[in-house]
């Protein structure tokens, strides 16, 4: 490193901290976001869980019927 002037290695110094900011920027904007992201969310009322605890358990069932179907279906065509 001697034989390089300092110039060179101080660009080079420069250049791997642009490289940094380039990589650390967008992941500490993602974190600063998300944080806001969750500050802003608020906890369902009761209402609005049981809503959502219905219809998910509705799907449930709506693709157990499908998969019993389906399995309903090829047990005769494969044997």
């Amino acid at each position: 490193p001697s034989s390089i002037p300092f110039s060179h290695s101080c660009s080079a110094r420069l250049g791997s901290m642009e490289a940094i900011n380039y990589v650390a920027t967008p992941i500490k904007n993602f974190g600063k976001e998300s944080i806001r992201l969750v500050k802003r969310c608020t906890k369902p009322d009761r209402r609005e869980f049981n809503k959502i605890a219905i219809r998910t358990g509705g799907g449930f069932v709506v693709m157990g019927f499908i998969g019993f179907f389906v399995k309903l279906i090829f047990i005769p065509i494969n044997n």
